[in-house]
């Protein structure tokens, strides 16, 4: 009877343990990497620079190059791109010491934040499409 009580002890401490780590700020992950590293640019709301900076808000380009948006915030993007009918052609910095997770977490919030309610990514998928970023 003892040892059951004990064991129920530590069982209870680590679903407890468990339980509050779902509750830590890393639910804002993606948030905190877009404030430090993309609102400046696209602004808080994502609606970019009508002309000079493309939105995040509502943008299609989220869905069209989905595969490209991890190698696109890892190593930048130079050229024109074309985002809800409108052209762009502003360099955009890379973000080389940005981590796989931080990635991810970071194209989550833009895919279900702005008026998006896109797909999510996962973390396999994330990975898998920066082995094959093209060499700059």
């Amino acid at each position: 009877m003892r040892k059951s009580r004990m064991v129920a002890v530590v069982l209870g401490a680590a679903a407890l343990t468990t339980l509050t780590q779902c509750f830590t700020e890393k639910q804002n992950e993606g948030l905190r990497v877009y404030q430090a590293n993309c609102a400046s640019c696209h602004m808080d709301d994502g609606s970019g620079l009508r002309g000079v900076i493309p939105p995040l808000a509502n943008s299609d380009y989220l869905v069209k190059y989905r595969k490209q948006l991890p190698c696109l915030v890892r190593r930048g993007l130079n050229g024109e791109i074309t985002v809800n009918g409108i052209s762009y052609n502003k360099p955009m910095p890379a973000s080389p010491k940005l981590r796989d997770d931080e990635i991810a977490n970071l194209l989550n919030y833009l895919q279900t934040n702005f008026g998006n309610k896109n797909e999510r990514y996962t973390m396999q998928e994330v990975t898998e499409y920066l082995q094959y970023c093209p060499r700059r």
